[in-house]
């Protein structure tokens, strides 16, 4: 999850675009990416990502393997207002769920033997911690200061201790602090 030094995930009308993003950036998240089984999505992020990267020819090498990555691994859409999500030759292996089932999440992390991963969406991240299904959180703190929009954990009305695993400076100031919950 991306958050600005104040604590919000999105700016105001959703705006992302004082997330730094570089080439190290870049390199970590093919990295982050080859080690998932699954991707979770909130129906605003599915709708942004599934109108993104089946649209977009990179240029670069590393977006072309975030590209085909995020055609490839199996996506999880959770969302109430959706009744369907569509596949193309661009964009595979997507389902849809109105709610989360805690058990079948447990069952798919038991089977894949490796980590899914819960992409920019706030809210099924604090709904996620509600059930107690995330083992791990990956916060990376933007050096900038928005002022205003969603915060982090936005309807966690909930104590939550956390245990610091790590942390990484990234050239560009963004600093990752990884939890464990």
């Amino acid at each position: 999850m991306m958050v600005s030094l104040d604590g919000f995930f999105e700016g105001p009308n959703h705006d992302l675009s004082w997330h730094h993003v570089d080439d190290e950036f870049n390199a970590f998240a093919i990295k982050q990416l080859g080690e998932t089984s699954m991707i979770l999505f909130g129906r605003r992020t599915y709708d942004m990502m599934a109108s993104f990267w089946p649209n977009y020819e990179p240029e670069d090498e590393e977006n072309r393997i975030v590209r085909q990555y995020m055609d490839t691994i199996p996506k999880m859409v959770f969302s109430k207002t959706l009744d369907a999500v569509h596949e193309t030759n661009d964009w595979k292996n997507v389902t849809l769920r109105h709610e989360v089932d805690a058990e079948e999440i447990k069952r798919l992390t038991s089977e894949s033997g490796k980590p899914i991963a819960v992409f920019g969406s706030s809210n099924l991240c604090v709904t996620l911690l509600k059930f107690g299904l995330l083992d791990e959180l990956r916060i990376m703190v933007n050096p900038v200061v928005i002022g205003k929009g969603t915060r982090l954990f936005e309807g966690l009305d909930a104590k939550l201790d956390l245990t610091l695993l790590s942390t990484r400076t990234f050239g560009n100031g963004n600093e990752l602090l990884t939890y464990k919950v």
